[in-house]
């Protein structure tokens, strides 16, 4: 079984530092975890995501694996542990996000979600048992339910209906889950995940549903999808009151390095976002001093490290003016950089934010670190 402890508890909010343990390793928290969709997180070499990043646990993504490489492929190779080369814990989204975002792709009945690839177009069913075996194939530790993520501005009946579908599909991931055994010899756990929208009735009946299911873990999701920031942070708090507090607390998709530290003091544990590595890739950096648009003429002939305070060997190899060149030229070297950098400053982010949380300084150290933060450099 996966087990939880909580080792410190803030005493002015509700976050808390604690470790996760599953059969690949131990995973300190609060953690964000980097998004590696088809297997690989983006212009970053495993090593360099273990040895200089700090990731203690990697995502990947259902649907993208289930189209390619296949789970012909990735069974043969013994799971996505063997096949990617990670030996860390791995966590498995649903494919929820993706019916969300394939609109016009797919249709949602009782059954599940017939969709058309984004590849070639061709035709295919999710059904809850049938994404359970799915992430029994790939190998994670911890798997996703399936649901419908809800759009952020849905109306009360849509997000009503949502709510409940997906809650029926819930108890038949949980049946299948019992019903069937992991492939590779380790523990896989099966995490539920609270939707609701921004209705805080649906957000508390969900929350209590998948409270009562006694799962090893419990995610929010349907959030950062279209509401607003203060709605986020509400449905957060909301839901963290009733979800047992002895067990981790994931928030899907979420967020800006300032949404992390604000929902850690909300009670989250665990966080992903492909914002480190796809802002990255776009020129944005997140330093501990605020962002960095690197495309700015301004940063042509600064010849300083990228972040002075950053532990990154980028952070200390290479300067801002030599970044903005990479980036200018499109140099893959510059998607690299910038990709490792922004990744490294959010698990600095997070392990400094336990170290502040078992110190007992997070409280007046988040306050701070908002207002920095939010600063364009």
């Amino acid at each position: 079984m996966l087990k939880f402890d909580i080792e410190h508890n803030c005493n002015q909010t509700s976050a808390r530092a604690g470790s996760i343990t599953t059969d690949h390793g131990v995973i300190p928290t609060p953690i964000f975890m980097p998004v590696g969709t088809v297997g690989s997180v983006k212009a970053v070499h495993m090593t360099e995501l273990k040895e200089d990043i700090g990731a203690k646990i990697i995502l990947g993504n259902t649907y993208h694996l289930y189209l390619r490489p296949g789970l012909e492929t990735l069974y043969m190779a013994g799971g996505l542990h063997k096949f990617n080369s990670w030996d860390g814990p791995i966590l498995t989204d649903s494919g929820g996000y993706q019916v969300f975002s394939l609109a016009e792709r797919r249709k949602i009945t009782e059954e599940g979600v017939t969709f058309r690839s984004h590849i070639d177009g061709s035709k295919h069913l999710f059904t809850p048992e049938g994404v359970m075996d799915i992430e029994r194939k790939i190998g994670a530790d911890i798997m996703m339910a399936f649901d419908e993520c809800c759009p952020g501005d849905a109306d009360y009946k849509y997000a009503k209906d949502s709510l409940e579908l997906t809650q029926r599909w819930l108890m038949r991931c949980v049946k299948r889950v019992k019903e069937t055994d992991p492939l590779y010899g380790y523990h896989q756990s099966l995490f539920p995940i609270v939707q609701g929208c921004v209705y805080p009735d649906l957000r508390s009946q969900a929350a209590e549903h998948v409270a009562s299911l006694g799962a090893e873990g419990n995610a929010i999701g349907g959030l950062a999808v279209g509401e607003p920031t203060e709605k986020m942070y509400e449905m957060v708090e909301l839901t963290n009151s009733i979800l047992p507090k002895d067990k981790p607390r994931y928030l899907m998709g979420v967020g800006t390095p300032i949404n992390l530290l604000e929902n850690i003091a909300r009670g989250v544990d665990m966080f992903d976002c492909i914002m480190p590595t796809r802002n990255g890739r776009n020129g944005q950096l997140f330093t501990w001093h605020g962002t960095i648009n690197i495309r700015n003429a301004k940063w042509a002939r600064e010849f300083s490290p990228i972040d002075p305070l950053g532990t990154s060997f980028v952070d200390k190899q290479y300067s801002l003016a030599y970044l903005h060149h990479l980036i200018k030229t499109q140099e893959i070297l510059g998607l690299q950089i910038a990709s490792i950098h922004n990744l490294a400053f959010y698990l600095d982010l997070v392990t400094e934010a336990r170290k502040q949380i078992i110190e007992g300084t997070f409280s007046s150290w988040k306050e701070k670190m908002v207002k920095q933060l939010d600063n364009r450099l």
